[in-house]
């Protein structure tokens, strides 16, 4: 079965940090760009980072520049995204999404598989 779980949400204070991973089964997630979404209650989803197949090529929303930061281990099968100085605003459920192709794909539409998500509350 081909599935991509994210883990790594938390309860966090404001300021704090987390580190998400999303690890990948029944496919091996080296020759997919990811990208990291998220949904707060009462909004739509919106895209937070992307990473090309090799890494080598980020991209991040104007909301989370400098403070996200998005990785990954192919040998692992996992990417990551590490969130520091988080705010209020950043509350949401965090969802990893997987195409098929070497470059990143920073839209929200597009991708062949999606995580079920995993909830992020930043509050004091």
């Amino acid at each position: 079965q081909l599935q991509l779980v994210e883990s790594g949400g938390y309860l966090v204070q404001p300021g704090g940090s987390l580190r998400l991973s999303c690890a990948a089964s029944g496919f091996t997630l080296n020759a997919y760009a990811i990208g990291w979404f998220r949904q707060a209650p009462g909004k739509e989803r919106e895209g937070v980072s992307c990473i090309s197949s090799s890494g080598g090529s980020t991209d991040y929303a104007d909301s989370v520049k400098g403070r996200f930061t998005i990785s990954r281990d192919n040998a692992k099968n996992t990417v990551y995204l590490q969130m520091n100085s988080l705010k209020s605003e950043d509350t949401a459920v965090y969802y990893c999404a997987a195409v098929g192709r070497r470059e990143r794909l920073c839209r929200l539409f597009g991708y062949d598989y999606w995580g079920q998500g995993t909830q992020v509350t930043v509050s004091s």
